[in-house]
């Protein structure tokens, strides 16, 4: 099992569009959502994946993280099992520096929420802020997004 290590931002503006170099339509359910496992599924573009994390590090930047390409007709019967509350987002992907940032914005009961997530090899790795980056929330569980399907952005109080 590998282990994930990122950081999430929270994005100040749309300028992350124009220097995006893909994006792709994103829809997401978790058959578990404990903290000390979740279990997701999720049709990426035309491809469907199971994805089993583990619980986050001491910082949150950490977690184990295993995931196996599965059928868009099984992720879609295992859609119908999931807990409720499905993740509807559009991904982008945007170069900065030497990383690649993934800028989900979401749709539906999350609409209004705008996250940026890079991948690094080491906690403390450097890296490249782009200025639409805002205030970092990495360990925030309620960014997560099995959070998110339980307490939608818009339920926040601001």
């Amino acid at each position: 099992m590998a282990i994930e290590i990122e950081r999430k931002f929270l994005v100040m503006n749309d300028g992350f569009k124009k220097e995006s170099v893909k994006e792709m339509r994103i829809t997401q359910g978790y058959l578990s959502s404990v903290p000390e496992r979740t279990v997701r599924v999720r049709i990426k573009g035309k491809k469907g994946f199971m994805t089993i994390k583990g619980m986050g590090g001491e910082s949150g930047a950490s977690r184990f993280e295993w995931e196996k390409e599965i059928s868009v007709k099984d992720t879609k019967d295992l859609l119908k099992l999931c807990e409720p509350g499905i993740i509807d987002k559009t991904r982008y992907n945007v170069k900065s520096g030497k990383h690649t940032f993934e800028v989900d914005e979401f749709y539906g009961e999350n609409d209004g929420l705008t996250v940026a997530e890079v991948e690094l090899l080491s906690e403390d790795e450097n890296f490249d802020k782009p200025d639409w980056l805002g205030k970092e929330v990495t360990g925030d569980v309620r960014y997560y997004n099995s959070m998110l399907m339980k307490n939608p952005f818009s339920t926040w109080e601001n």
